[in-house]
């Protein structure tokens, strides 16, 4: 192979030696394409059946060279042939940096390119081909077409193990003429052990010609390729053998067939020139000689011997690594264009052949439908709860409780819940069970549906409670009347501004279905596949900014119902009163939302947890909402309805007369507008307790005065007899008409006492049992009169019953607890 001395040989001979007709041979690439450059000023045709390098294919620079071997740029079409087999249209190339592997990648890919197949990615290394590996795996190149030598095979196919770039999903397609066993040569120069090497081999194909055909028809000299191959092998011994000796010998009898062929010209057009007459300036003859070389055709050992272009339509074979040994598994015939894969002997790693590359299976994440049949199911629930409730409101409407906790409101309540729990079936509907177009539609409505839900019941809640604040805090006691129309409106007010949100939502910036894809999962089922989930969400551009605006208004609306729910908190009366109930129901709608909105968005990635925490949310907070409002209602109208419209304070008569407005004020309906104050009854009962306990007090002393010696009486007659006269004609014991008198005071001023120590001897003379004045009949009297007097004077400020049977019996136990008129006349006579 050195130029110089290949050169001069050829020199030598065309210089020293006979006329040549052609010359045959040329094996290294270099000194062959020097000597095929320069025979066209010979006028000689040069035939090779080793030399293989691309190079010479270019007919205007080597217009006169043939060759009966395939060049390395004949594997191309077979690899096409191979690829388009598999339907594999997505290639990735490893070249080593030399110019013979450099070439046949140049060719590869422009026959590539007008077949549409990929390639995804072209690498090529010097030395260390583990960067580029690793670079065809990160663009996910499956097929890989390499050309490179032995030694670099090695270092490749260690670097393809530890990037793991073998089995079932790759496929390695290289050169096929390296020698046998040709890694054990170059596995101590690398860093790989030869199991992993070997591992990584497993299933490659090599592409290189045929040495001899595998058909078993006889050839043009007489032999099949059989009988040729076997001679050979006796005749050559224990001789090295040659994998090019089929292509010489074939190289033979194309120059035989050639000078036949022009023989055989020459005698039919001109007799008289003869092929011994060629020399190097006779460029007649020399095209003759190029002429019938191109036009040779004919059977030989290794296969059809056919040029265009001067190149040889050979076949080609695969071979694949099975089990540390070459398989033949197939072959391509150039000359037919045809590909036969030998039954079954070609096997792949995996259930099938290798993909192209990652096939990436969108697959939708949905919510399941059990999971969406339970919580379909707990929503119907709800909604038939919701339902019972409505037709015990509507039912009960005219009932005293049901009428004070206003029944319209109660209903709106009601029909907020059930928009909410209306939502969920929205919630729940994704693109496994509805289009597209249909899922976009489905992300405005079941907005709309929980929004309005929700400012729907809280509203109204919210309107009831705002009205006994408004009454009760009436300073001014003035009579006032808050119709249910009023209430309708603020209700009404609130759905606008929502509306006005929602509107302005769906004009500026609608809400559209966006798909968001996640990372790629393995097949579960163990398929060469990849899933890539994919999720659907309802989004906007500026979906922030709206759900704040959102958030905010309905977070203005709690708190302005717990501002209302605290300031009402003192009102007694359960029918009117549900302020307690409503700040459960804020705090648990208000805590539950917290936490279903920031557990959602942290799982906005998983449908199914998603969705039952939503839905969870919702009928959670709908469902106490409902249970808070009316559970409570429903227990009190079955045991003790009137209880409920009564203060807890005072026990209001149904006989109260409107004079003794004074001491007692009726309570009436909210709904007809009370026109009392409680804090006024509440001040006004403090302050005729106050006068109670004195008055207590001054009793007792005066009873126990009473009690003492007879010494004393004188003292208290005169100096406490007046007291003891202001005391029982107290206004606010009695509050008697114009011309009614205790009977006590009527008495001293009808009969006025003696002096206790007179000596009338009209009386002196009597028993004192019949002396009605005398000192212990009085003593008697008061002892006697006083406490029935404390005991009748009560029930004006709410005491105990003037019917009860004895002083000493509490006022919880009188059968009929109720006011009376302050007007008392107690008959003391007589005793």
């Amino acid at each position: 192979c050195d130029n110089a001395k290949g050169l001069k040989a050829f020199y030598d001979a065309i210089k020293y030696g006979p006329n040549h007709l052609m010359v045959f041979g040329g094996v290294c690439a270099t000194v062959t394409s020097i000597i095929a450059e320069s025979l066209k000023g010979w006028n000689l045709v040069q035939l090779s059946f080793a030399a293989t390098t691309p190079e010479l294919a270019d007919k205007k620079k080597y217009p006169y060279f043939f060759r009966t071997v395939p060049s390395d740029n004949a594997v191309n079409p077979a690899i096409l042939k191979l690829l388009k087999h598999y339907h594999w249209k997505r290639v990735g190339t490893l070249t080593q940096d030399v110019q013979r592997f450099s070439e046949v990648r140049n060719d590869l890919t422009g026959v590539l390119y007008g077949e549409d197949i990929e390639i995804s990615d072209t690498e090529s290394f010097s030395n260390d081909p583990c960067t580029s590996v690793k670079k065809l795996k990160g663009n996910d190149v499956r097929i890989i077409l390499g050309q490179f030598d032995e030694e670099m095979a090695v270092k490749v196919f260690c670097c393809a193990y530890d990037e793991e770039m073998y089995g079932s999903k790759y496929q390695w397609i290289i050169p096929g003429w390296y020698e046998n066993l040709w890694w054990e040569s170059w596995i101590n120069s690398s860093q790989c052990l030869s199991k992993n090497l070997l591992a990584a081999m497993e299933g490659y194909i090599g592409v290189d010609f045929e040495p001899l055909s595998s058909k078993t028809n006889k050839t043009i000299s007489g032999r099949t390729p059989q009988q040729y191959e076997k001679e050979y092998n006796a005749k050559r011994g224990d001789g090295q053998s040659s994998k090019f000796h089929g292509y010489a010998y074939d190289g033979i009898w194309v120059i035989a067939r050639t000078l036949q062929r022009a023989m055989n010209y020459l005698n039919s057009t001109n007799k008289h020139q003869k092929i011994e007459d060629f020399n190097y300036t006779n460029h007649k003859l020399g095209k003759i000689f190029l002429n019938a070389m191109n036009e040779t055709r004919f059977f030989g050992v290794t296969g059809e011997v056919v040029f265009r272009n001067g190149e040889r339509m050979g076949t080609i074979k695969f071979t694949q690594f099975q089990e540390q040994k070459e398989v033949k598994v197939g072959e391509y015939n150039a000359v037919d264009d045809k590909l036969v894969i030998i039954n079954n002997s070609i096997r792949f790693q995996g259930l099938e052949p290798p993909k192209d590359k990652t096939i990436i299976q969108e697959e939708l994440r949905k919510i399941s439908l059990p999971l969406y049949s339970i919580l379909s199911a707990l929503t119907i629930l709800g909604m038939i709860m919701a339902s019972a409730f409505l037709f015990f409101n509507i039912k009960n409407r005219n009932q005293k409780l049901i009428k004070m906790s206003s029944p319209y409101m109660n209903n709106l309540i009601i029909l907020g819940g059930m928009l909410s729990y209306a939502s969920i079936f929205l919630f729940g509907l994704d693109g496994s069970f509805v289009s597209e177009k249909t899922f976009e539609t489905l992300c405005t409505v079941r907005t709309w549906i929980l929004t309005v839900g929700y400012t729907t019941a809280f509203g109204a809640m919210f309107a009831k409670t705002w009205r006994v604040h408004a009454i009760f805090k009436n300073v001014k006691m003035k009579k006032k009347i808050i119709k249910d129309q009023k209430l309708l409106g603020i209700v009404g007010g609130m759905l606008l501004i929502d509306l006005c949100i929602l509107i302005c939502w769906q004009v500026v910036d609608p809400l559209r279905r966006t798909v968001e894809k996640y990372n790629m999962e393995p097949d579960p089922a163990g398929r060469d596949i990849s899933i890539r989930p994919i999720l659907e969400h309802c989004e906007n551009t500026h979906m922030t900014i709206w759900l704040g605006i959102v958030y905010a208004y309905k977070g203005l609306l709690m708190l302005f119902g717990c501002f209302l729910a605290w300031e009402t908190r003192n009102v007694s009366i359960p029918a009117l009163n549900d302020s307690k109930y409503i700040g459960m129901s804020v705090y648990n709608v208000g805590i539950m939302c917290i936490i279903g909105a920031a557990v959602s968005f942290l799982t906005r990635d998983q449908p199914n947890v998603q969705f039952c925490i939503v839905a969870l949310v919702i009928i959670f907070c709908s469902t106490i909402t409902l249970c808070l409002v009316f559970v409570p209602k429903l227990i009190t109208l079955r045991t003790n309805p009137d209880a409920a419209t009564q203060n807890r304070r005072f026990q209001f008569t149904q006989n109260q007369k409107k004079e003794d407005s004074k001491t007692s004020t009726s309570v009436t309906s909210v709904n007809q507008a009370s026109t009392s104050r409680l804090e006024g009854l509440q001040s006004e009962n403090h302050r005729l307790r106050m006068k109670i306990t004195e008055l207590d007090k001054d009793l007792e002393e005066v009873t126990m005065q009473l009690q003492d010696t007879p010494e004393k009486t004188t003292y208290i007659k005169q100096n406490h007899y007046q007291d003891l006269n202001d005391i029982l004609s107290i206004r606010n014991f009695t509050d008697s008409k114009d011309g009614e008198k205790a009977i006590l005071k009527n008495h001293l001023d009808q009969n006025p006492p003696a002096q206790w120590g007179s000596s009338d001897p009209s009386r002196t003379s009597k028993d004192p049992i019949e002396d009605i004045n005398s000192p212990e009949h009085i003593q008697r009297r008061l002892s006697l009169q006083l406490p029935i007097l404390h005991h009748a004077y009560l029930p004006s400020i709410g005491g105990v019953d003037a019917s009860c049977a004895s002083p000493c019996v509490s006022p919880s136990a009188s059968p009929r607890h109720r006011h009376v008129p302050p007007s008392f006349r107690v008959m003391v006579s007589g005793l």
